[in-house]
Formats: C-alpha cells, structure tokens, sequence
C-alpha cells in the first residue's frame, strides 16, 4: 500500500473493490480511476494535495486489478465498458455517495464518462483523460486509418489465442512496453512502472483485459444483466456536466489533434487542453495540470 492513502474494501453486486482513499470523510468527494495497463500509483501527486484542501478522495482498484476480486468463481470476468460504469455507480452507493467529481484516463476515463452521460445528476464535474471515451462498438467493424490500425496492434493481438498467451506469459513485459510505446518522452517510465506493475498480478487480469478488448470489437458476448446499458451506449450519448478533457500531444496511443473531434459530444461547459510533452498516462505524467484542472472544477 502507498504511503499516502489507507486501504479499504467494499463489496458490490459483482466484486469485492479494493480502494484507496484520504482526506475527511465528509469531504466533497472526488473519484480518480486508473486505466490499462496502469494502477492507482497515476494519481500519487494528486490525491495528497486534493486531501489536504479538505476533499474526500476516492482511488479504487478497477476490476481485475490489485486487491479487487470477484465475489464467486462463476461469475463473467467481463471488462466491457458497461461494467466499469456499473462499478462505478455501485462503488459510489456502497460508499454513501450521491455526487462526486469524476477524473479518469483509458479505462477510468470510459467509466467516468460513461456514468457523466447516463446519470448527470451524480456527476459534479468531470476531467476526462482523451476527451468522449465512450465505444462505438456497432462502429467497431469498420477500419481506421493505417497508422491508427498500426497503434492498436496490441488490441488485435488479444483477440487471438497467441495473444491470450502472451499476455499471460509475459504480462510485466508486455505492460511495460506498452507504457514506453504510449508515452514515448517521458522520462519516469523506468522509475514508474515498477510502482504499479504488481496490480496487475491478480488472478483475473488476463481474463478481464481479454474480454475488454474482444467485446469491444464484437468478438465476445457481454454480461447479460448489462445490455440494457450496453444499448444505451450505442446511441453515443452527449454529457452535459462540465467537464474539462486533457489529451497528450506525445500520446503513443493517438496523439492529440489539431481539431477537437469530440467537442459536440459535450453539451455543457467544456473546454479541451492539450498537454505539450504528455502521452497516455496524463495523471502520471501531469500531476500539476491534472490537479488544476480537478480544483478549476471544484472552486467554480
């Protein structure tokens, strides 16, 4: 456990949640949520300093991570985008807590939005890593640009029986190159990593990394209980709470463009910064303008 944060676990529908957290209990709270391959170690320059301005700080370890366990053997180690919004939501009444403000990247960032579309009313604020990050999964059949296809090897790659070996055989290695790939000029990678590379020694990473990146092209069925969800997402739902979207210039996962490209899916207040010298791992990698853009939220 890190030095900053106390450890705790609360049991959902699904899981057993592995979270960290500070700060006073009667803080107005604030949710930061990892992505892949990455672990709650992205936000340890943010949440001692939001803890320290009286907020309540919430840093949970996403399923298949870390401490995080399913509660039967039985169940779908499903990491399909419905189910982290759902962990989400459930995380948030286990805990007591009807609104937070929401900060998330890859994986995080998806739940994040997910739960900003569907349900505003629980959402104060949103920092969103990489803008809309919900899937277009009908969509998912139809190819990028070759440079895009290219990025994604790694997707294509755990979609094939060799792929789930490989992840399984070589997770460290594969993780870590997938950090040196993604955020190709900075300079912490070696420092880092080694920080948030046991999370991903839980029994259920293979299986729920797996399942995330076939359905979200198709290539496996979803959790039943979800589709409802899952068919909402489909209509790519706008959000409207405000939200303030950081991208990486450096972002070996898709670099941040000229234009936004996702500005019209947010209906309200909204504003899009483009980190110089950043890639995929914002909070990591930008812990000073991530926590402006959490308390420019939070102070308004």
């Amino acid at each position: 456990m890190d030095r900053f944060f106390r450890l705790d676990i609360v049991q959902t529908s699904s899981l057993h949640i592995a979270y960290e957290h500070h700060g006073p209990e009667n803080g107005a709270p604030v949710i930061l949520l990892h992505g892949f391959p990455y672990s709650p170690r992205a936000f340890d320059e943010i949440a001692p300093p939001l803890a320290a301005k009286g907020y309540r700080v919430i840093v949970p370890y996403l399923r298949g991570y870390g401490p995080t366990c399913f509660n039967s053997p039985g169940m779908l180690r499903s990491g399909q985008q419905a189910a982290l919004a759902q962990d989400l939501l459930e995380l948030m009444d286990a805990l007591g807590i009807e609104q937070a403000t929401l900060c998330g990247y890859d994986w995080g960032g998806r739940a994040a939005c997910i739960v900003a579309a569907l349900f505003p009313e629980r959402v104060r604020g949103l920092v969103t890593g990489d803008g809309y990050n919900l899937q277009d999964i009908p969509n998912s059949i139809h190819p990028l640009d070759p440079a895009s296809e290219h990025r994604y090897w790694y997707q294509y790659y755990f979609h094939t029986p060799r792929g789930v070996e490989g992840l399984t055989q070589n997770r460290r290695v594969l993780c870590e190159l997938l950090w040196q790939l993604w955020s190709p000029t900075w300079a912490r990678n070696a420092e880092r990593y080694p920080l948030s590379a046991p999370a991903f020694d839980n029994p259920d990473f293979v299986e729920v990394v797996i399942h995330s990146y076939r359905h979200r092209f198709m290539y496996a069925p979803g959790d039943p209980a979800l589709e409802g969800m899952e068919q909402a997402l489909e209509k790519q739902p706008a959000i409207s709470v405000p939200t303030i979207s950081l991208c990486g210039a450096d972002d070996g996962v898709g670099p941040a463009s000229d234009d936004d490209e996702d500005a019209h899916h947010f209906t309200g207040p909204y504003e899009r910064r483009v980190l110089a010298g950043v890639g995929h791992n914002i909070p990591e990698e930008a812990p000073e303008q991530t926590l402006k853009a959490l308390l420019d939220l939070l102070q308004r």
